[in-house]
């Protein structure tokens, strides 16, 4: 069920099996990991007890991920996309009429995000929402906004490593059943941007299509040989052992 990349347990089924594997836990955090969040973790402490965590689930979100489980010849089934697991989530909350709490973007962003989830999904409920632009080491007020609408899930999209943070400090100490950072979601969710065409996805390019619409986004593909160069060492050292 698991592949070991690193230090890290990666989900290595697919997606439906994933959602099946969550009704497993009383308390869940989620965490997408392409290869720029797992960076993070190795170079992070806190992070790295976050998803060590017997409670935290990797996904294999992200064509490095899939490309260092095949180097290590345990290959993840499928990439999941966190995208494709919050709005599955989603799903879920409006058939069982579960409430959300979401935290990140900009204030138009996430009022618009949250326009557009109510209209898609009417039965799901949501318990609260907040910008992504505040002090991490002080947010204690934000934190007990979240817990005081007891919601069911909580979506951060405040990018990595800063979600990952956030939900390292709320999480022992609250009911809410699943915790996920979702990057840039709210932003595809409010309608400012678009997603990949299908082909594109289902060839791996979604990274191209997204820095050709958020150019920016070239010095975070830095992570990618980096990671893959640590993977590589890792495996030969393996091998050599």
């Amino acid at each position: 069920m698991f592949t070991k990349i690193l230090d890290f347990n990666i989900f290595n089924r697919d997606k439906t099996a994933l959602m099946n594997y969550i009704e497993n836990f009383e308390k869940v955090n989620i965490i997408s990991g392409n290869p720029e969040v797992l960076f993070n973790g190795l170079n992070s402490p806190v992070l790295k007890k976050n998803f060590e965590s017997e409670s935290s689930i990797i996904i294999p979100d992200g064509v490095g991920t899939v490309i260092a489980s095949k180097i290590l010849r345990e290959p993840v089934k499928e990439k999941i996309a966190g995208i494709d697991v919050f709005r599955e989530i989603l799903i879920k909350a409006n058939l069982e009429e579960r409430s959300i709490y979401l935290l990140g973007s900009k204030e138009e962003t996430i009022k618009k995000c949250v326009e557009n989830i109510k209209n898609e999904f009417p039965k799901l409920k949501i318990s609260g929402f907040h910008n992504g632009f505040f002090d991490l080491n002080n947010c204690s007020d934000i934190i007990e906004d979240v817990k005081s609408g007891n919601p069911w899930a909580v979506f951060v999209a405040m990018g990595s490593p800063r979600q990952e943070i956030f939900i390292e400090k709320i999480i022992g100490n609250s009911n809410v059943h699943i915790f996920m950072g979702v990057g840039g979601v709210f932003d595809i969710f409010a309608g400012e941007l678009k997603r990949a065409p299908k082909w594109m996805i289902s060839l791996g390019l979604e990274w191209l299509y997204r820095v050709a619409k958020e150019p920016f986004r070239i010095k975070r593909l830095m992570a990618i040989p980096k990671f893959l160069l640590l993977v590589l060492k890792y495996r030969n050292k393996q091998i050599s052992a």
